[in-house]
């Protein structure tokens, strides 16, 4: 199981740069009780940092949601349905995460 930390230590190491290819957006991932990151993808480069800056969207869950999404236990749509997951911001920069990660 992967934890927030370790999904964001690893994130560039995870990253298939041909699926980034062309996308240029930022993220910051504001989960609760774990921190808040960013995320810059620059055609085919992604870059993590922690804390906040100028994004396209922002993306906030609860720790134990966000684990659950990216170890695949929970939909991300049916999280954001249900309120699980929350997004702020420019909604089709938010879908093409879908594709890399």
């Amino acid at each position: 199981m992967t934890t927030v930390n370790e999904f964001f230590d690893t994130l560039t190491s995870r990253v298939d740069a041909a699926k980034t290819a062309g996308m240029n957006n930022t993220y910051v991932f504001d989960i609760q009780g774990a921190g808040t990151w960013t995320v810059a993808v620059k055609d085919g480069t992604v870059a993590v940092s922690e804390g906040a800056a100028d994004a396209d969207c922002t993306i906030a869950s609860s720790a134990a949601n966000f684990e659950r999404i990216v170890n695949g236990d929970q939909n991300p749509t049916t999280a954001y349905m249900t309120g699980k997951l929350k997004i702020r911001g420019d909604m089709g920069a938010a879908m093409k995460l879908q594709n890399i990660f």
